[in-house]
């Protein structure tokens, strides 16, 4: 009986320790398609240096600290926070796989992710930030905004799809916009996703030799190649006209993406304070049986081909 007992113990470890495991296959599943698309072009002269931090420090400080991000949604919620996260840089700089590891482990009717599309017809003769404000978090929510308003200042400006009088009037509106949201009760925080040229070529060529990932590659990225200097001069005068007190832009260093998800969790964690979340205990009651009811299973043709 003990026996019995002993191997009934063993066996629901092991289902726990596979579900555990299970739980780290998505990382782990990311992460292996970032080193196969590496491998593609490898052999690249002009590949720039790849120095990494050490992959087993790395996902052992990611799990940790997305625990911490359980922590913190928890406590949004408990104290009925309004959080809103903005990530702007370069394309390929790394802000969606960032995005994707914040919200790996959180809840998705807490943590939400707004990553708008070009306006419509009826959008463009919208007070510009009418459509962004419907994106606001409410009391108890998170919202990571993947590009934000500051399109205006980025992709419309140098592409030519606002004039410079409508940024300007941009320039002068965002800082008491801005101040406005904090004032309301919301956290602000902004992040600047920083990779140097080289970085971009070679993220690109990535995207370019692997057919999985040409999808990420749009006419618009192309043409950001070009247009490299432009951005660069945007990105000047934007970070200097919107850093204000209230709402600072913050820089992440993202050359190694690895270390870049982890410095801007990291500091993500360190600008909203929590603590524990006071909890009441879960017990899970009996299931209800009743004699009478007696299970139908589906025809066999119901169900989906089992080929694995």
């Amino acid at each position: 009986m003990a026996s019995e007992l002993d191997d009934g113990v063993l066996a629901e470890m092991d289902r726990i320790k596979r579900e555990i495991a299970d739980s780290f296959d998505e990382e782990l599943e990311m992460e292996i398609d970032e080193s196969r698309l590496e491998s593609l072009l490898g052999d690249m002269s002009e590949t720039p240096g790849r120095a990494q931090i050490d992959r087993r420090a790395y996902f052992r400080e990611l799990f940790r600290l997305q625990h911490e991000l359980v922590r913190l949604q928890d406590w949004v919620q408990h104290q009925g926070l309004k959080v809103v996260v903005i990530f702007e840089g370069r394309d390929s700089a790394g802000k969606g796989g960032a995005i994707k590891r914040i919200t790996q482990r959180l809840n998705p009717r807490v943590c939400r992710v707004a990553a708008l599309p070009a306006p419509n017809e009826r959008e463009r003769t919208q007070w510009y930030f009418q459509r962004y404000v419907a994106h606001l978090p409410a009391a108890g929510e998170i919202v990571l905004f993947d590009r934000s308003w500051y399109n205006r200042a980025g992709v419309e400006r140098v592409m030519g799809f606002c004039t410079e009088e409508e940024c300007e009037e941009f320039f002068r509106t965002v800082p008491a916009f801005e101040r406005m949201l904090v004032r309301s009760g919301i956290v602000l925080v902004k992040y600047w996703f920083s990779i140097t040229d080289e970085e971009q070529q070679f993220r690109f060529n990535m995207r370019i030799h692997d057919p999985l990932k040409q999808w990420k590659l749009s006419p618009m990225d192309v043409e950001s190649r070009r247009r490299w200097e432009d951005y660069t001069r945007a990105k000047e005068a934007m970070l200097e006209r919107t850093h204000i007190d209230e709402a600072p832009w913050w820089l992440v260093e993202a050359v190694d993406k690895k270390k870049a998800r982890l410095n801007c969790i990291a500091h993500l964690l360190s600008q909203i304070p929590y603590g524990d979340t006071p909890k009441a205990p879960v017990t899970l009651p009996d299931r209800v049986r009743h004699d009478d009811y007696l299970r139908r299973p589906p025809p066999p043709q119901m169900y989906v081909p089992d080929l694995y």
